[in-house]
């Protein structure tokens, strides 16, 4: 008998998925090509609501449905008492997360790409020792519940993880970059422009003194800002109280030069798609509003805790339980060009990567991180790479007063759409 069919007549709601998924991943370790390998996984994923008690189990076997039953009724008997309710059948967005060409791309295409890759980068920086890792994969996920909902889903996500490493006595650069999509795009390598304008730059030294100075991030350098405000914006952290920001929707949170949204229903991004993995269907969802904290993201368990409906940011693995994660993260464009931005500073730092980023107290906001690729502007220009550079601070502090944010924006990290961030002021330490 069909579990789904098994289990309604033992709970009061039942939700089975069902996930299978192959990747093929080809590896280039110091300019070589190092391995390729391909991987399949699949199995089943059963949640109950037994007695008001939430339950969860998974497994590979497709024969153990006995066994999957079983626990899955067991772990309802101590689980959570969440007054969760499962979604019925309902309309999502027309999202396009498949192609055929990325999924049936060849081992000898992708290590043909590979190559072309190192090529490039080594043509601006010719000591640099570069790896590459190429993934393409083919996921499929069923959801099925007893309130009707059937939500399949089919997904061909491809992604570059590029990092580069250069070594002159104990000078040590690294520039790190990682590109993904679900539809194939010609402009696949567009982002390799972006790494190689930074090594270019980091070609020259400079010298930056300690103290107060306009502050310009970069997409990537926004991580620093943007990843403290995702944690805050987390349900699970609101329910739990941990999140600085539980009290105060509605209220001038930020300057009102920013706005942060999430948006799955972009075609062909890496964290599109119709619905999200426990069958809620997917929206734009805008949670800071030129400053204003409008609400925070949620999975069916954080939102039933809190009283309010999904936003459809249930994520999951097969083997874990969803948890509220963002989709493609948005942050709106500004109205100044990145040459004018850049133009106007006498004496700053341009921050382009961060080390140790998520470590420290980040659900306060908080964040100090030594930089591991940053660029002086002098008079309007950058002149230089700077080493051994510090910046700290609270995100719910340095960002109530934001000089600038740029037309410009870029994809970072296959999921992040973020513009250039211009802060008038902050602290800078270096060593020299």
């Amino acid at each position: 008998m069909d579990i789904l069919k098994r289990l309604r007549t033992q709970c009061e709601q039942v939700e089975v998925l069902e996930m299978a998924s192959e990747s093929t991943t080809v590896g280039f370790e110091a300019n070589r090509l190092k391995s390729s390998k391909v991987e399949e996984t699949s199995g089943i994923a059963v949640r109950v609501v037994k007695d008001g008690r939430l339950g969860f189990a998974a497994s590979s076997d497709p024969k153990a449905t006995d066994k999957l039953v079983e626990n899955a009724l067991a772990t309802a008997a101590f689980g959570d008492a969440v007054p969760i309710k499962f979604p019925g059948p309902q309309p999502a967005p027309a999202v396009r997360t498949y192609d055929r060409a990325l999924a049936e791309l060849s081992v000898a295409r992708m290590v043909e790409m590979g190559e072309q890759i190192i090529a490039l980068v080594r043509e601006v920086e010719p000591e640099a020792q570069v790896n590459v890792d190429l993934k393409r994969g083919v996921q499929d996920v069923s959801i099925r519940n007893h309130a009707g909902a059937e939500v399949s889903l089919q997904r061909s996500p491809f992604s570059i993880s590029l990092e580069v490493n250069r070594v002159r006595g104990d000078d040590v650069l690294m520039v790190f970059a990682l590109s993904g999509m679900t539809v194939w795009e010609d402009g696949y390598l567009a982002f390799l422009d972006d790494i190689c304008a930074k090594l270019r730059l980091a070609q020259r030294s400079a010298q930056l003194r300690s103290g107060q100075m306009p502050v310009l991030f970069s997409p990537t350098g926004a991580l620093v800002l943007t990843l403290p405000l995702t944690v805050g914006l987390d349900g699970k952290n609101v329910y739990q109280r941990t999140s600085p920001i539980v009290d105060k929707v509605g209220s001038q949170l930020l300057d009102a030069k920013l706005t942060l949204a999430d948006d799955a229903t972009l075609d062909g991004k890496f964290g599109s798609a119709p619905y999200d993995d426990e069958g809620v269907a997917h929206a734009r969802h805008t949670f800071i509003e030129k400053g204003v904290l409008q609400g925070f993201y949620y999975d069916l368990k954080t939102a039933a805790q809190m009283g309010v409906p999904s936003t459809g940011n249930g994520s999951r693995s097969l083997f874990t339980a969803p948890r509220p994660s963002l989709t493609n993260l948005i942050v709106a464009a500004g109205e100044t060009p990145l040459q004018e931005m850049i133009a106007g500073i006498k004496e700053g730092l341009l921050v382009e990567d961060a080390l140790g980023l998520g470590q420290g107290n980040i659900i306060s906001g908080a964040f100090s991180n030594s930089l591991s690729l940053a660029f002086k502007i002098e008079n309007g220009e950058i002149v230089g790479r700077v080493k051994d550079v510090s910046i700290a601070g609270n995100v719910y502090e340095v960002l109530r007063d934001v000089a600038a944010v740029s037309q410009e924006r870029a994809w970072v990290y296959t999921d992040m759409y973020l513009p250039h961030i211009l802060l008038p002021s902050m602290n800078v330490v270096t060593k020299a």
